[in-house]
């Protein structure tokens, strides 16, 4: 069985090509399209890898980001924030949420393959430009 990766992004565009980057690799991929469901999936069952867009619906991602890192739980989990909010205060904001990495939309599939691969890696300690 592959790396369990749970995606959490509100366009069906991006859940998509996540998808056709990923599967390939060898990643087991779950999408979720909103806060709320998103949050509740990796409560429930905790992925080895969750991307997390910040602009969702119901509840944005620094929210769950938050309650991720607030719960005992999940306070682990591997969180590669994926924004198209490049600016270097959504990056520090990151940061200080407790991400482990940070890409910008739009991404190269191969960079996207590559992060999941080394933040999915045992003993990885990733920081990725944007």
């Amino acid at each position: 069985m592959g790396k369990r990766v749970l995606v959490v992004e509100d366009s069906q565009v991006i859940q998509r090509l996540i998808e056709v980057c990923l599967r390939p690799a060898g990643f087991d991929v779950e999408v979720r399209s909103d806060g709320p469901s998103g949050l509740e999936a990796a409560l429930e069952s905790p992925p080895d890898l969750l991307v997390l867009d910040v602009g969702l619906p119901g509840m944005d991602g620094w929210e769950v980001l938050s309650r991720l890192r607030s719960t005992e739980r999940t306070k682990d989990v591997v969180v590669l924030v994926l924004t198209a909010h490049a600016q270097e205060e959504t990056r520090a904001k990151a940061d200080r949420g407790g991400a482990d990495a940070f890409l910008t939309k739009p991404f190269r599939p191969n960079e996207l393959r590559a992060v999941a691969a080394e933040l999915t890696s045992p003993g990885s300690m990733i920081q990725t430009a944007g």
